[in-house]
Order: structure tokens, then C-alpha cells, then sequence
């Protein structure tokens, strides 16, 4: 692929939030720790004290593998989280079927090079990539379509509780969906057949999701973990019973959230009193307290705060932290340097670092993830046909099609001359007329202003009519913005990876993590 960049800010496409964050925004210092470089690394490395159970996290991978054939690079990583010198760079996603938007590939491509990068950066360590699967999410509707050629494949099933646990035994008419919309080629077989091993038979999405993904990217030594287990749960229990009891995290949150708005950063997530749902069987609800008991909402459970403390103890896995909760959680579980996010992501972490510093549980480094916009042969022709350059492609229609033509046409299609001559008459009129009857001065300015507001729309419809002339390149232009802006929106954010794989093959994975560099932060035009 021939890869192009782009500032993140130039492409319009991304929050102040985020340029301020690669732009090393002193005002965010307080919120981070440090800026994301790969010297911070150097620094991060050597502030990390780790204090989880590396055994306990290497039998629970050991076991979530069990029936999956590993590769060396993926053996190598697992054993290596027993080494103290061993360290991790993680992403975390839901867990969309069929690989979801691009940017989950994004998500992921990024975290396996920033530890490729890492790993020739500092040879006396090693570097595991993981991809956190957000197993207990219960939003089943976020997750349960995505788009080829903007054509919606949709999973339609009545499910409640973690998506983690639903079965796909009801997935097969999306994946023939799915498969349908590949076509009929080499590359297409190969995808299909992945689809079919991952997501075929009475299987959990948690299991789908890992086999599918191993395939794309076990060969790099990508680690998948699945946290909702209760060894892992257990190492969280004391600060599960210390959060849910005190409330902790809620009043550091709050207290970050309200300095962060003096800096002029909006808060992204509102915590809660209590930050962990109750989970078990098909449900997932919010545990609250109320008249001094601990209430799970939509259900006749309720604990005393003893009652509570046995359960937890007892019951680890039954609790569950939410959005604000589980970054704590994975940092307390991992050995972890980075995390790899979204802008929308980072921004809400920036809320996070004073709970990590209560329960003295080290902050990562915070990375943005590589985004991107790939091009075909197709949309390449179309671009050379209307001479665009890659920044043209992040303008509005109107505006491209606008510019193009005045370039293309033979006419003259603005009034400026003709308005400036009217500018002149009036000014002229006016001081004459002033002369008669000086109170005449108003009616004569209020028929310039009519006068200048129907030559505007004049000028428009002469635009309109040129834009006729040209109706053929006008519609190439909407084309290529909506197959590159699909819903007004970033490819990446909701076009499957499908189409590009079955396009370039094997290749795909291969030169997506050449062309990216995670630490680089421009956004990526690859062709």
C-alpha cells in the first residue's frame, strides 16, 4: 500500500481534545502520565510496579486457549507474562461480530506495532499486545451488525445480560449475509471459511470472537484475554468491596471531571455512587444503595453491606465493573505500559487518573490508535479523473464541487464586479438624494439591500445552473464522498474491513502494519 498523511487536525474529523492531547497540551499534564513518545516509554517502564499475580494470569490465558492451536509468537508471549521483564500494551473493544468497523482493525494493528516498536527500542524487555474483549458489556444492540458497502448485516436475536455469553447457534443468516455480499473469489472463500470456524455450532460470542481474531492476528503474537473470570476477579476483589462500600471512585471522578472543565474538557462518562453491576446468569444491573441495604435494580436481590462482603468474597465474578471501572481493573491485572484508544476513549480516561492514584494502581500511558482511510483502484481513477489530492478528500461536497467548477468552466460565475458597481450607484444615490430629503437617506439603503440580497441569489443560480452543466462530475463527487464518509461519518467508523480483505488477501493484516506507525499520530490515506 502507498501510504499519505494528514495532521488529525486538518481532516476536521477529530475533537479539540484529542489535538490538544498530541499537540502536548501543558493544561492536560495533571490528567496523563506524561505524553505519549517513545522516550515516555523509557520513563514509564521504570515507574511500573507491578503487583498482580503473573501466575494467576498466565494459567487463566493458558486456560482460555486450551483448545485453540497457538502459534510460536502467541506461545512465546503467554509463557513470557510469567517473566517480571515482560510487559503489555492493550487495546480494548466490543465484541462486534464479523470484526466490526475498521477501526477495530485499526485498534488492533496499532497495539502489535507500537510493541513491535517497543520490543527494538528496549531489547532488554518484552512486549505482549493484548486485546482486551469487553465480554461483559450487555449492549447487544451496538454490537450485533456492521456495514459492507454500506449494505447492513444485522444479527437479529431477543438476548439480554454480558454478550460474552450468547450463543451464536442464531448467527447463521447474518454470516450468510455477510458472506453473500464478499462474492465470489479466492480471497472471499478464505474469509468465509474463517467466519464459518469462528462463528458455526453452539459456541459464545466471547469464543467466536477469540478464534476469529487469533486467526487474523495470532500469527503476531496477539494475546486475547476474556477478564470475566473469577481468578482474575478475585485478585480485584478488595478493591470491588472497597469501591462498591466507599464510593470511592465516584468522588475522585467527579472531582477530576470538575478541574477538567477549567481546562475546558467536558466530561465524556458520568460516574455513578456505585461503579459495578451484579451479573449473573442472563442479566447484568446496576447495584445501588438504598434505606442501607446494597439493591440490585430489576431483580429482589439485595445484600446488607456483611451479606455483600461474603458475596464478593465468595462470588467474585458476579461483579462487574462498568465503564469507569474496568481501565482500573485491566491496569490491575496486567502488566501494562499503554493503552491504545479512540479519541472518544482517551477522552474519558483523562477522568480516571486520580482513582488509579487512590488505590496506587499505576496509570498507562495513553496512545491514540491509528486511523485511516483506504482507497481503491476505483475510487483511485475518479479521484485522478477530478484531479483531487488527498486533503481535497476531507472537504465538503459543497466545497469541492464549488471548486471544481470554477476550475472546470469557461464562465465567469461570480457577481462581485456587478455588486461592486451597485455599491458605487448607491453611494452616489444616496448622497444625492440626501441633499432633497435626508430622512429618503433609509429607503434608499433599504433598496440596496434588497437589491444586494437578490443579486446573492442570483449568484447562486447561476452556481446551480453551472453545476447542472457539469451533473457528471458533480455526482462523481457526491459518490466518492459517500463511499468515503459513509452516513457523514469516517470510514472507519462503520465500514467492515470484508471488502479490503478480500481485495488485497493475506496481504491485508501484512501492510496495514507497515504502513502504520503508532507513534507517528497523522492520520493515514492508504491506496
Amino acid at each position: 500500500m502507498k501510504v499519505s498523511t494528514i495532521d488529525y487536525e486538518e481532516t476536521g474529523c477529530f475533537s479539540a481534545t484529542v489535538t490538544r492531547l498530541l499537540g502536548h497540551d501543558g493544561s492536560l499534564a495533571p490528567f496523563v502520565n506524561g505524553f505519549a513518545s517513545l522516550q515516555q516509554f523509557q520513563q514509564i517502564i521504570a515507574q511500573r510496579k507491578f503487583s498482580g499475580n503473573r501466575g494467576v494470569l498466565h494459567d487463566v490465558l493458558s486456560g482460555q486457549y486450551k483448545n485453540l492451536e497457538l502459534s510460536p509468537a502467541l506461545q512465546n508471549n503467554i509463557a513470557s507474562l510469567k517473566n517480571q521483564n515482560t510487559y503489555t500494551v492493550t487495546t480494548g473493544h466490543q465484541l462486534n461480530i464479523f470484526g466490526g468497523p475498521l477501526y477495530f482493525i485499526f485498534k488492533i494493528v496499532s497495539t502489535i506495532k507500537l510493541a513491535q516498536e517497543l520490543a527494538h527500542a528496549y531489547p532488554e524487555q518484552h512486549f505482549v499486545p493484548v486485546y482486551w474483549m469487553a465480554t461483559e458489556d450487555h449492549d447487544f444492540a451496538e454490537i450485533n451488525h456492521t456495514y459492507l458497502s454500506n449494505e447492513k448485516i444485522s444479527w437479529e436475536y431477543d438476548v439480554s445480560g454480558a454478550t460474552g455469553k450468547i450463543s451464536t447457534d442464531s448467527i447463521a443468516q447474518a454470516s450468510q449475509h455477510y458472506i453473500r455480499i464478499l462474492g465470489i473469489s479466492a480471497n472471499a472463500s478464505t474469509l468465509a471459511e474463517m467466519l464459518k470456524n469462528a462463528y458455526a455450532g453452539r459456541k459464545t460470542l466471547a469464543e467466536a470472537t477469540r478464534i476469529f481474531v487469533n486467526e487474523l492476528f495470532g500469527e503476531y503474537g496477539l494475546v486475547i484475554i476474556d477478564a470475566d473470570e473469577p481468578a482474575l476477579k478475585q485478585l480485584f476483589a478488595p478493591i470491588i468491596e472497597k469501591d462498591i462500600i466507599g464510593q470511592h471512585s465516584f468522588r475522585c471522578i467527579e472531582e477530576t471531571s470538575a478541574k477538567l472543565a477549567t481546562v475546558g474538557i467536558s466530561a465524556q462518562v458520568n460516574p455513578r455512587e456505585i461503579n459495578f453491576f451484579y451479573l449473573k446468569d442472563s442479566s447484568r444491573e446496576r447495584i445501588v444503595f438504598d434505606a442501607g441495604r446494597y439493591k440490585v435494580l430489576n431483580s429482589a436481590i439485595s445484600f446488607s453491606e456483611e451479606e455483600l462482603k461474603a458475596e464478593i468474597e465468595k462470588y467474585p465474578e458476579r461483579f462487574s465493573p462498568n465503564v469507569v471501572m474496568r481501565p482500573l481493573y485491566q491496569e490491575y491485572i496486567l502488566p501494562n505500559l499503554a493503552y491504545i484508544g479512540g479519541g472518544g476513549e482517551l477522552a474519558y480516561w483523562l477522568q480516571l487518573k486520580s482513582t488509579f492514584e487512590y488505590y496506587q494502581t499505576d496509570f498507562p500511558l495513553l496512545v491514540l490508535r491509528n486511523s485511516a482511510m483506504l482507497l481503491n483502484d476505483k475510487i483511485l481513477r475518479k479521484m485522478s479523473k477530478l484531479r483531487l489530492k488527498t486533503a481535497d478528500l476531507f472537504k465538503s461536497a459543497q466545497n469541492l464541487q464549488t471548486e471544481l467548477i470554477a476550475s472546470h468552466t469557461a464562465h465567469r460565475l461570480n457577481l462581485v464586479a456587478e455588486k461592486e458597481a451597485l455599491s458605487q450607484i448607491f453611494h452616489s444615490l444616496k448622497n444625492r438624494i440626501a441633499l432633497i430629503d435626508v430622512t429618503l437617506r433609509d429607503s434608499t439603503e433599504a433598496v440596496e439591500t434588497r437589491l444586494q440580497k437578490a443579486m446573492d441569489k442570483l449568484e447562486k443560480k447561476i452556481l446551480r445552473a453551472e453545476k447542472r452543466n457539469h451533473a457528471e462530475v458533480m455526482g462523481d463527487i457526491e459518490q466518492l464522498k459517500n463511499q468515503l464518509f459513509p452516513g457523514g461519518g469516517l470510514q472507519e467508523r462503520k465500514e467492515n474491513f470484508g471488502l479490503f480483505y478480500v481485495e488485497h488477501g493475506k496481504n491485508f493484516i501484512p501492510q496495514l502494519l507497515a504502513s502504520f506507525d503508532p507513534l507517528a499520530f497523522k492520520f493515514s490515506v492508504l491506496a
